[in-house]
Parts: C-alpha cells; sequence; structure tokens
C-alpha cells in the first residue's frame, strides 16, 4: 500500500516534498509524553465530563439518570452530550500540547479541501442508500415503516445534522487523526498504522446494542472491518482524512435521519425505519458496498490537485 502524499513546508526555508498528514505529526512539539498527556486530556474531556453531560441531558428531561426511560430524541441527545467535550480534548492537546494546527489532524496542505470530504459523503451515500435501504426492503419489507410525523422528522433534520457532524468529524480527528500520528512517533509500519486505530475505533463499540445482538458479525463487519480499518486505509492512501471524514458523516446521518433500525445505539425519527436490526444482512451488505464506494471515491472522482504549501507560521518540529 502506498501512502500518496502532498508537498508542504514544515518551516521558514524548510521545504517538505511528499508530506502527509501523518507526517504533520513532527511539525509541532512530539514527544511521547506529550501524546501521553493529550490522551488523558482527550480520555477525561470525552468520558468524564462528556458522561456528566449526557447525565445531565438525562436528568432534563426524565428528572433521572436513566437512558432507558427517555423518548427518541431525549436519548440521541444523551448520546451526543459528550462529543462537543471530546472535540474541545482533542483540540487542546493538539494546539497547546503538541503546539500545532488542528488542521494538521486532517492534512498537510494549506487548506482543507471540502470539495473531497464531499466526495467521500457521496461515495459512501450513495451505496448506503442503495443496499442498505433499498435491499433491506426487497429483502424485509414486512419489517419497514415510513414516518408518517414529518412535522417531527422536520424538526428533528438541523439538530442531528449539527450533532451528527460534531460527532463523526471529532471522531475521525481523534480515531484517524491523533491516534494514527501517535502510533506513527512510535513505529511507521503501514500495517501497524492501519490496524491499530482500526482496533481502538472497535473497542468503544463494543457495548452497542446492535453489536451484542449481531455478535462477532457486526463487531468484524460493521466496526472493525468498515469503518474502523477501511477508512483508516484511504486516509493513508490519500494522505488526509478528508475523505474518511466526508464518508463518516454520510454513514451515520444516513443511520439517524434516512434509514434508522430498531435496537440500534441510536433510535431517531428517521424518514424510514426497520423494525429489527439484521445482524447477516448487515455483514454482507458491507462486502457489496465496499467496491461500490471505492469505485465512486477513485474511479468516479477525481483526486483534487495538490493545494497551496503549508505556511511558514508551522514551525520546524522538535521532541521537546
Amino acid at each position: 500500500m502506498r501512502i500518496k502524499a502532498t508537498k508542504g513546508k514544515q518551516g521558514i526555508g524548510t521545504e517538505v516534498k511528499d508530506a502527509t498528514y501523518v507526517e504533520a505529526a513532527r511539525w509541532g512539539k512530539y514527544r511521547g509524553w506529550r501524546y501521553v498527556l493529550g490522551l488523558v486530556v482527550i480520555l477525561f474531556s470525552w468520558l468524564v465530563i462528556g458522561s456528566l453531560a449526557s447525565v445531565l441531558v438525562a436528568f432534563a428531561f426524565s428528572g433521572q439518570a436513566d437512558y432507558s426511560v427517555l423518548d427518541p430524541f431525549g436519548k440521541f441527545l444523551f448520546v451526543m452530550a459528550g462529543f462537543p467535550f471530546f472535540l474541545a480534548g482533542v483540540l487542546i492537546a493538539v494546539t497547546l500540547i503538541h503546539r500545532r494546527h488542528p488542521r494538521t489532524l486532517i492534512t498537510a496542505r494549506e487548506k482543507i479541501s471540502w470539495r473531497r470530504v464531499g466526495h467521500g459523503f457521496v461515495a459512501w451515500f450513495v451505496p448506503f442508500s442503495l443496499i442498505g435501504g433499498l435491499g433491506q426492503y426487497f429483502f424485509y419489507p414486512d419489517t419497514f415503516s415510513f414516518n408518517s410525523d414529518l412535522t417531527t422528522f422536520v424538526r428533528f433534520v438541523p439538530i442531528a445534522l449539527v450533532l451528527t457532524a460534531i460527532q463523526t468529524t471529532t471522531e475521525e480527528l481523534f480515531f484517524r487523526g491523533y491516534i494514527v500520528q501517535g502510533a506513527s512517533i512510535v513505529w511507521t509500519n503501514r500495517i501497524f498504522l492501519a490496524i491499530l486505530p482500526a482496533v481502538i475505533f472497535t473497542l468503544p463499540h463494543l457495548g452497542n446494542p446492535e453489536a451484542i445482538a449481531g455478535g462477532w458479525l457486526t463487531v468484524f463487519f460493521s466496526y472493525f472491518l468498515v469503518p474502523g480499518l477501511l477508512w483508516t486505509i484511504i486516509s493513508l492512501i490519500d494522505g488526509t482524512t478528508e475523505l474518511a471524514i466526508g464518508v463518516h458523516f454520510a454513514n451515520n446521518i444516513g443511520g439517524i435521519l434516512v434509514i434508522n433500525a430498531a435496537g440500534t445505539v441510536v433510535t431517531t425519527p428517521a424518514l424510514f425505519t426497520f423494525s429489527e436490526y439484521h445482524a447477516t444482512y448487515g455483514a454482507l451488505s458491507v462486502l457489496v458496498a465496499i467496491p461500490v464506494f471505492l469505485a465512486i471515491a477513485y474511479k468516479v472522482f477525481k483526486h483534487d490537485g495538490v493545494s497551496e504549501p503549508i505556511s511558514q507560521s508551522h514551525r520546524k518540529g522538535c521532541r521537546r
């Protein structure tokens, strides 16, 4: 597997050719203890402060810290409440501890290519809708239903778009960005860089209801293989996490707003709902969706040309 790179500058008078977002880890202060401290800050923000925020949401909606008694809207807010704090932890770690721009978690270029993010969204949303939606309708028509309460749906859309964008982008910045960059300081082996974040990404999702119900099929295909391994590999190939950010948002917003299945971690007033989660179909659909996604992402869409190089404000990194 070849990592596709971009050109950039590491510092004044120091031109770096073939720089990827992985190599941008060395543009700031990257000594090992800084990554340990950064992980502490991020995990504290996510697991402690974020969990407290979720508890406050539960109390606000039901008067008790019980997720099960919340309505679908309350459950959605409960799940999403911690991600702004998770994001804040990532930004604090990168800017204050590593002393580099948060953009370096995404790209080694001067600007983020939002066009490439859009490519990722379309490339995954198409097979998601066709295979995950129409496919399930043809195989399990009796479990398929349309949400007739369009008023609730319309009110839910802007909240879902904003919070889901925060959630998916934060996970990409952390798992595909910070974790991969930190791992590259230890070992630059590409197989290692692909597998480690896939494993770490899978672990927090093991407690999801669909993972418990689907067993190893769901864990391997829906978490480890996609999005864990596949989205990390395409980030390494592209040299940026732009494509993965778009893909992740398409995957989650599709399951939240378009086609939602009962028994998953978040039950929402989506346009269409399946009353039963089908683990086997989910695993098989992933295998079919992967080549369709790759064909759209790399054959239909052309990769952006190299944008402006990194500005001189990004100093040459040091291990301090």
